[in-house]
């Protein structure tokens, strides 16, 4: 029997991304320390400038994954999701991490995509400075881009930490996006049976 043939999409940081200077990282946070009133160079948080610095270069550092494909070959046309992908990511705009849980799926024309990529798809865009807005439609496009389906869901549900730990603190509030494309934003019958009944 013959295998079929495999494409792969290689996903890599963001072009726009500039050099990660490490040093300067942790010098700017142990300034950021001493304006706040703290002494970086007392007890334990002698290391915090490093902790601190290495955690935020994890958290914007998308990790690189091929987007492997194979051909559709039984036709199948009904919509492939995989629901609850746990994520974290960096607000922009507090450089606060918010969290939460995506609905990745689509509908197949052509190729199929091993399950395991939707999730790798969130994770690899769920890392950087974000907004939960953007976040959901870079991984629609990927989807898209990838493998040029009838049509990609996405629905991202998170809790936004410079929400729910300062200003209103919305301890329980979560925010929804979502992003259909092709057919799972024209039809409304497929849309529902995408987004399904919640798991008790």
């Amino acid at each position: 029997m013959m295998s079929t043939p495999a494409h792969a999409t290689a996903l890599h940081a963001l072009p726009d991304e500039a050099p990660i200077d490490r040093d300067a990282a942790m010098v700017a946070v142990g300034d950021l320390l001493a304006a706040l009133g703290f002494d970086p160079d007392e007890g334990d948080l002698v290391e915090t400038p490093r902790r601190v610095a290495d955690a935020f270069i994890e958290m914007i550092t998308p990790e690189p994954f091929e987007m492997t494909t194979f051909p559709n070959d039984d036709a199948y046309d009904e919509p492939v999701v995989v629901r609850g992908i746990p994520f974290v990511s960096l607000c922009r705009h507090h450089l606060l991490p918010f969290r939460g849980t995506a609905t990745v799926g689509y509908v197949p024309g052509d190729r199929l995509v091993g399950l395991s990529k939707l999730a790798r798809v969130v994770a690899h865009h769920a890392r950087g400075l974000q907004v939960q807005e953007a976040l959901t439609v870079q991984i629609a496009r990927t989807l898209e881009t990838a493998l040029e389906p009838r049509g990609v869901g996405v629905v991202v549900e998170a809790e936004h930490l410079c929400m729910s730990t300062r200003g209103v603190r919305t301890e329980t509030a979560l925010t929804t996006t979502t992003a259909f494309r092709g057919a799972l934003a024209t039809d409304l019958a497929l849309q529902t049976r995408f987004i399904g009944a919640r798991p008790v």
